[in-house]
């Protein structure tokens, strides 16, 4: 986490100060604390901050929404808001403002600090992506005036950037949505464990199920996290392979247990573990990315109690891998579009992903030089096989 500079403009000031100190623990610098929005615009006009943490309902004539429509125009700083409410009304007032993101009260200082994070990220690459934009027009006027065929250069940069917008909006849309899920769920449940624990032993049931609730929502925010950055280090072109002497049985049993322990549906998994040696050399952690999402896969799109089967064996220095399940399968009309990032099948219904998984897979593989092929029908279920060189 970086240093900031952060306004708060919160016209409770008990609110105020537990929000400034829960900022400073984290070395941010609070440059002022106004309860009026002319109060935030004066304070803006001396000291521009990095960041301004804004609640709705404020003592002056200026609201929170008006405030913000204001340094949107004059400093172009991005805004949290901060509100107890979240009803529809509400929403539709901030969407207009542009929010970089809305907090309810009362608030989680680690999903605070997220949402601080998130917001400052999008908000430079929205400032590098304009600042790209404003070069590439200026190149594109100077081409133009030279020769006709520039025109042909202006819409390979027209197409570049409507793919880096589309990207972008995808990115930002998948991340919050799968911040804001797994958070609230760990915020809610948080709050009754404490209330839980006060009691006495009739209430360990209850403790026990919403522990699990955490730790399910922690690590589907994990999975995700670790997909947003697996793909920035495959586009920064740093997805290197780096191989290593790997103990099959310790590596096989991870695997399973990781899988294992994010089950939630009662689906089991019969392993069917060939002779394999006691060592191989290759990249574990890519092997273990298509393997996990792969198994993770086939675990959460099954159905209630069915089995996955996976298979593992060595064969003329290869790994082969089988992995089958009767879940739901893939429509033979979107089976194309399966490896895509952020592609899901019209299928899946509410079942929670963020569709990069089997991107992850095919992207790993092709650093492994391995291949995948699959059979699947929707409705009866999807078999996987991979094939992976190995020493």
């Amino acid at each position: 986490m970086f240093t900031l500079k952060i306004l708060i403009v919160e016209d409770d000031s008990v609110s105020a100060l537990l929000l400034q100190r829960a900022l400073e623990k984290n070395a941010h610098q609070i440059i002022g604390i106004a309860d009026t929005g002319e109060k935030a615009l004066d304070i803006l006009e001396e000291n521009l901050a990095d960041i301004v943490m804004m609640d709705i309902n404020l003592a002056g004539e200026l609201d929170g929404i008006k405030t913000t429509e204001i340094i949107n125009e004059k400093y172009d700083i991005p805004v949290v808001y901060l509100s107890a409410s979240s009803d529809a009304e509400t929403l539709n007032k901030v969407v207009g403002t542009n929010p970089s993101a809305y907090v309810i009260k009362p608030f989680n200082i680690r999903e605070l600090n997220m949402v601080i994070e998130l917001a400052i990220f999008k908000d430079r690459k929205e400032k590098e992506l304009q600042k790209l934009n404003n070069e590439l027009e200026e190149k594109v006027k100077q081409r133009t005036a030279e020769l006709y065929e520039a025109n042909k250069e202006l819409i390979k940069a027209l197409e570049k950037e409507r793919e880096i917008n589309e990207l972008k909006s995808r990115i930002v849309l998948n991340v919050s949505h799968g911040f804001k899920t797994p958070l609230t769920s760990i915020l809610s449940s948080a709050q009754l464990l404490q209330l839980y624990a006060e009691k006495d032993h009739p209430f360990k049931q209850k403790i026990a199920k919403h522990s699990s609730k955490i730790e399910h929502s922690v690590r589907a925010l994990n999975n995700l996290l670790t997909s947003v950055l697996f793909f920035g280090k495959a586009d920064e072109n740093k997805l290197e392979f780096k191989p290593k002497k790997i103990f099959t049985a310790a590596f096989v049993k991870e695997l399973l247990d990781t899988v294992k322990a994010g089950i939630d549906n009662e689906v089991t998994i019969k392993s069917e573990i060939g002779e394999l040696p006691k060592t191989i050399t290759s990249d574990p952690e890519l092997i273990y990315q298509v393997l996990e999402n792969l198994l993770s896969n086939a675990v959460k799109y099954s159905k209630e109690g069915k089995q996955v089967d996976f298979s593992l064996k060595i064969e003329d220095n290869q790994l082969k891998a089988v992995i089958v399940d009767k879940g739901i399968g893939i429509p033979k009309a979107e089976q194309n579009k399966l490896f895509d990032r952020f592609f899901r099948a019209g299928n899946v219904g509410i079942i929670e992903g963020s569709g990069l998984g089997l991107s992850i897979v095919k992207k790993c593989l092709e650093v492994l030089h391995g291949e995948i092929t699959f059979e699947s029908e929707a409705g009866k279920g999807t078999t996987f096989h991979v094939t992976i060189p190995v020493k």
